[in-house]
């Protein structure tokens, strides 16, 4: 059975969509908490791990000194995505991936990005084996802060409506996305809740919870890609 390394940041950013996907496709999981003090491993061999996927947070990528998990979630990534082994950062992920590598990741000069958006690919995004084909897919997104510069060598495959890098290849099979693919509107009313009175949080869920059925859709299809390229 292929095995993922998870790292969660924060009880409220599960796998959800893609771990009930991968599970169906008889994928395990071992999602390691660094809130909660659980070791990232150095390298994914030292579990038998196939894969590193990292989620959301809503902490800062260059938060380390309040959440010192951070740094050897960094390494892990930099060296997973320069073995060519398969790497999946989401939100955090993404910016903590594009940090490790040698980019920048900071707020937003534009301000939040909350609700869906749609995938804008880029035309080497049209030709990616993870990404080809979700071109105007609706994705979910909650995030303040962006990729700002990108790290040397990476391809850029699709665009936020500001310009900001929504999808981006890091390495032969190292993706990173700012959108959330897993994040079903369970999961993004408790992002909301954390939030209380905000109007927007209020929108963006109505707009998630109308979505769900063509966000499964567009992204069902993603977990089992991102498998094809696990060895």
């Amino acid at each position: 059975m292929p095995r993922l390394l998870v790292v969660q940041h924060e009880p409220d950013a599960p796998p959800a969509w893609l771990g009930e996907w991968w599970a169906a496709l008889g994928v395990g999981l071992d999602v390691v908490r660094g809130d909660l003090g659980e070791p990232v491993p150095a390298r994914l061999a030292d579990g038998g791990h196939n894969g590193l996927v990292v989620l959301g947070g809503a902490m800062g990528a260059n938060d380390d000194g309040e959440h010192p998990w951070l740094t050897p979630t960094k390494a892990l990534l930099r060296d997973t995505a320069r073995a060519g082994e398969p790497v999946l950062g989401v939100c955090l992920g993404h910016q903590l991936a594009a940090v490790a590598l040698g980019g920048r990741a900071g707020p937003n000069p534009s301000g939040r990005t909350i609700g869906v958006a749609p995938v804008a690919l880029t035309r080497e995004g049209a030709a990616d084996p993870l990404l080809g084909g979700s071109a105007g897919a609706p994705a979910v997104h909650y995030n303040d802060d962006v990729v700002l510069d990108l790290p040397p060598g990476a391809t850029l495959l699709a665009t936020l409506p500001d310009g900001r890098p929504q999808a981006l290849r890091l390495g032969l099979r190292a993706w990173s996305v700012q959108f959330h693919p897993e994040t079903s509107p369970e999961v993004f009313a408790d992002w909301v809740r954390a939030e209380p009175g905000s109007a927007s949080g209020a929108a963006a869920l109505a707009e998630v919870t109308a979505a769900r059925e063509a966000l499964r859709t567009a992204w069902q299809p993603l977990a089992g890609r991102f498998l094809a390229q696990l060895t």
